[in-house]
């Protein structure tokens, strides 16, 4: 038995109460696992434009992103997901405990993977800061915020995990407060407005401020004091400690994002408005105000996009290119998860629901294959086109047979050892 967090009806901070068992495991949505389909692959053929297709980077890639397009389907599907998981089970503590067994497990493989794969040099060499700030480059990416820490990911679709971690951080922390239900549409605004003020915060202030090194240790001090206090102490500890990670998580976006803060800022916008299609499609939002608010953030997205550009210098032709593919594929990514939201009832193609299951193996392990193909094929252009498509066809047999590996004998014990421990946590 255990002491959880339930909010209170209608809003207000959260009670103690006890919790005689665990919840009742949610049904897996198909279409869920579909979209992820989707998505992971977008993203995997977005890294095969330079070693293998350099006609499509030429003539698509200026008006259509497609790891972008593939990054904000997951981020939506978050949004969608991720909350509803922590209310159904009503303990913040089985919450972290599912979410570290979830991404760690085979986050670790990748980052040791990927570390090997700088060091011998399979295409690339590790990233300086890793070289010249090993402990505490380690340190930022155990956190999982690295992105907004400054710090270079070892293996380059850690960036996106950055942004899952910050969003963990800011649900729970409205969970806490007890205002998880009640505060969807205001979040979404106050992120919006955010939005289009985020082209003039200061990227990357806070490591210029208190120096790299330093900026790492206290955020990491802020996030360990702040999970601990939520996890360990009473009500009003409970509160500081929610205050404290929510703090951290929005002077991170604002103020010290890699790719600066409007797309940061865009980012979340993007996954909150994915809790609110949840809360609509539950009737716990108003449809009024839900599709009003929901229909203003891809507009919002797409506005900051063109008023404020790319958060690092580029040409004036390329920055171009940025805003026209950044808000093509915001405007895509949405369309699909509408799409996929209209048909959710319909049966949808099996090898796309499996291929879901298997995404996360699939993101992370894809870039390492990437990397050992650019080593084979450092100039696709006097390669014949039947033959890189055949490469790439080979490429991803080999990804989806190593993920299929990966999933079932490193993420599915894995999550089944955290389902157990959260579980032990309700008792």
């Amino acid at each position: 038995m255990s002491i959880n967090l339930a909010a209170r009806e209608g809003g207000g901070a959260p009670r103690a109460e006890v919790q005689p068992q665990a919840p009742a495991p949610a049904r897996r949505q198909t279409w869920l696992d579909a979209l992820r389909g989707v998505a992971v692959l977008a993203v995997l053929f977005e890294h095969l434009l330079d070693p293998l297709f350099p006609e499509v980077r030429a003539t698509v890639s200026p008006w259509f992103d497609f790891g972008q397009y593939g990054v904000l389907v997951f981020f939506l599907i978050s949004g969608y997901v991720v909350p509803a998981s922590l209310e159904r089970r009503g303990s913040v503590a089985g919450f972290w405990i599912n979410r570290a067994f979830r991404l760690y497990p085979l986050w670790i493989l990748a980052a040791v993977a990927g570390t090997a794969f700088g060091v011998v040099q399979v295409y690339s060499a590790l990233p300086g800061q890793l070289g010249d700030h090993p402990v505490t480059s380690a340190v930022a990416h155990l956190t999982m915020l690295q992105d907004v820490l400054q710090v270079v990911s070892v293996v380059n679709v850690f960036w996106t995990l950055t942004y899952e971690m910050v969003f963990y951080l800011l649900v729970t922390a409205l969970f806490v407060a007890g205002r998880h239900r009640v505060s969807t549409a205001g979040t979404l605004v106050l992120a919006m407005a955010a939005v289009l003020v985020g082209g003039v915060l200061p990227a990357g202030a806070l490591s210029r401020g208190l120096g790299g090194e330093a900026a790492v240790l206290v955020a990491t001090a802020v996030l360990v004091l702040g999970l601990a206090a939520i996890l360990g102490g009473d009500h009003r500890v409970r509160l500081c400690g929610a205050a404290a990670v929510g703090l951290l998580a929005v002077v991170l976006l604002g103020t010290n994002s890699r790719v600066g803060a409007w797309e940061s800022l865009a980012i979340v916008t993007t996954m909150f408005a994915g809790t609110a299609l949840y809360r609509l499609d539950q009737g716990q939002l108003g449809r009024g105000l839900g599709r009003w608010v929901i229909g203003l953030v891809p507009v919002v997205c797409v506005t900051a996009a063109f008023w404020f550009g790319p958060g690092w210098t580029m040409s004036e032709e390329k920055a171009l290119a940025f805003r026209w593919s950044w808000s093509a594929a915001v405007a895509g990514a949405w369309l699909t998860f509408a799409a996929g939201r209209l048909l959710r009832s319909y049966a949808l193609p099996r090898f796309l629901a499996r291929l879901g299951l298997i995404s996360y193996s699939v993101y992370l392990l894809h870039p390492l294959a990437v990397q050992i193909l650019r080593r084979l094929v450092w100039d696709p252009a006097p390669v014949p086109l039947a033959w890189r498509i055949t490469w790439s066809v080979v490429l991803l047999a080999v990804v989806v047979a190593c993920s299929a590996l990966t999933y079932r004998f490193v993420e599915q014990p894995a999550q089944r050892l955290g389902r157990r421990l959260a579980r032990a946590t309700t008792r």
